[in-house]
């Protein structure tokens, strides 16, 4: 089967799940599923998914598995007990096929029982996809295409620059992810002294001795929208919730699901000195690194203390563009994921499929993200969408 492990999913969704756990237990909500692909026909494959989205539900944490979750600093011994309790539920997820050729996945249950869903559905439905329409994957230039990367990051001058492995939801396969990884720590090096920072895949992390990274996704902003005191705070509810988790642990903060204007509104002062920095996920990215660095200093912090991380839709030459732009200014990071776990050439059949899902409901309330690149808005409620904009003083897209 393609998942074999509960660990075999990205780090932010147990960090987000121990804040579920302490702070929102009683919280439902819904997730849906969405290929942003035109015409991608995956009806045919349902038999195929569902079978292995059963086998995901008979998972539970090993005992090495708990033992190296209570390892991190951060994770807290009460969430591994709970942890070690813990599986999957089948009722909570429906897989339907839809006259279009296309399918429905619908997660819906309390938040603490289907938060894990999202990443291992995803690698399913991407591996199910690819070993029926490609056969014969061309590996040779797949390892080609990831040699080009490792010589590009070994250019004279680039050094100090450090990436991430996001690449789990949209891997080609299970197999090919884990050779990536395998070739960049051996190549780049890994940890303090390497260029492969680490990455999101936790079962990765633990297995290859490389670093596990991650904090929030949007699903849990997106969530304090109806968790929250009011909604025009729901934003600060969720910064100042984390920070009551974590105390300054986990200090990285996603700046895009109102937008970067929003988000700069309500990143005051105290935010800018709480957090150790913010994510980049959408819109353009060198506006987006002067806007924060400006804002740092206009809050009076020093730029050079905080972290810049970059992880929308990057390539090697785009990451090596940012870190030209921004390096000696602040810190950086880069998360890579589908041009680093899905690039195997572009033969007929092939194009890395963009699949996302993404949380619409909680507590019975529409909940939606306003990114700064509208195609990834995703909110089956045009009315609260149109609510949420003038709430937090967003101006609808042209």
């Amino acid at each position: 089967m393609i998942i074999t492990s509960l660990l075999d999913t990205d780090l932010y969704k147990f960090t987000m799940m121990q804040v579920v756990l302490h702070q929102f237990p009683g919280a439902q909500v819904e997730y849906r599923f969405k290929c942003r692909n035109p015409g991608v026909a995956l009806a045919p494959y349902v038999g195929e998914i569902r079978d292995e989205i059963r086998s995901l539900c008979s998972l539970h944490f090993q005992d090495a598995e708990l033992a190296y979750l209570r390892s991190m600093r951060f994770i807290k011994s009460d969430f591994v007990d709970f942890l070690g309790l813990f599986r999957l539920n089948e009722k909570w997820i429906t897989v339907t096929p839809l006259a279009s050729g296309e399918i429905d996945i619908t997660i819906q249950g309390p938040w603490l029982h289907t938060i894990l869903f999202e990443i291992p559905v995803l690698a399913i439905v991407n591996e199910v996809y690819f070993r029926n329409i490609r056969k014969m994957p061309d590996f040779v230039e797949g390892r080609r295409r990831l040699d080009v990367k490792v010589q590009q990051l070994q250019a004279p001058g680039l050094a100090e620059l450090k990436i991430a492995d996001y690449g789990t939801r949209r891997r080609f396969s299970k197999a090919w992810h884990e050779e990536i990884l395998r070739v960049l720590a051996s190549r780049l090096g890994s940890g303090a002294t390497g260029q492969l920072a680490g990455t999101s895949n936790v079962l990765f992390a633990m297995k290859l001795g490389l670093t596990p990274l991650g904090t929030m996704a949007h699903e849990y902003l997106q969530a304090c929208q109806a968790l929250g005191p009011r909604l025009r705070d729901s934003q600060v509810f969720g910064f100042e919730s984390w920070a009551k988790e974590y105390r300054g642990d986990l200090g990285i903060a996603l700046s895009d699901v109102y937008g970067m204007s929003a988000f700069l509104r309500d990143f005051d002062m105290y935010f800018c000195k709480l957090f150790d920095g913010a994510r980049h996920d959408s819109g353009d990215p060198f506006d987006w690194g002067e806007r924060l660095i400006a804002h740092y200093r206009n809050s009076r912090v020093d730029p050079l203390t905080k972290t810049l991380i970059f992880s929308d839709s990057l390539t090697v030459p785009r990451i090596i563009e940012l870190y030209q732009q921004f390096r000696g200014r602040c810190q950086l990071a880069f998360g890579i994921g589908t041009n680093l776990t899905n690039d195997l050439g572009d033969p007929p059949g092939h194009v890395p499929l963009q699949i996302v899902i993404k949380m619409v409901r909680c507590n019975g309330q529409p909940v939606a993200k306003l990114s700064d690149t509208p195609s990834k808005n995703m909110c089956d409620d045009e009315k609260y969408l149109a609510y949420l904009r003038q709430v937090f003083e967003i101006s609808a897209p042209a």
